[in-house]
């Protein structure tokens, strides 16, 4: 199964929508491999944002991404990646339609509420830096 890389953003976290975000993705049949609530730090940040780290707006995305703790999860299914970005909707929630998450409850490109995985290579290298310790399958145990 395919797997991909959710985060649940301080916005999502804040407005209280992270059971409605998750609720989303189990009703689309997607299962939960791991999940956990951590606080990003400034090496995990620009680790993960390295393509843009020197960017002049960085330091607003880090800023935003650091205020408070988040939800990371990752997701498994048949399409995964796919699927969840369409679930999804686009970056820039002011552009997403109606019935997308971002199109639901986020505001504009930074206060999207989520970030999913934008291919097979960046889900795993994704889901490495934020599951060092690895993930189990639970249809194992």
């Amino acid at each position: 199964m395919e797997k991909t890389l959710i985060i649940l953003k301080p916005d999502c976290i804040a407005r209280r929508k992270s059971g409605a975000v998750i609720d989303r993705f189990e009703q689309a049949g997607f299962e939960i491999m791991a999940c956990k609530v951590m606080r990003l730090e400034r090496e995990l940040l620009r680790d993960h944002y390295s393509h843009i780290a020197d960017k002049p707006f960085f330091p607003e995305i880090e800023a935003f991404m650091s205020s408070r703790p988040v939800v990371v999860l990752v997701l498994s299914g048949s399409g995964v990646i796919a699927r969840v970005r369409n679930l999804v909707g686009p970056t820039d929630s002011s552009a997403a339609p109606a019935g997308t998450i971002r199109g639901d409850w986020g505001t504009d490109k930074m206060l999207n509420l989520v970030h999913a995985s934008d291919g097979p290579e960046t889900a795993e290298v994704e889901i490495a830096r934020f599951f060092p310790e690895g993930i189990a399958d639970a249809r194992d145990e």
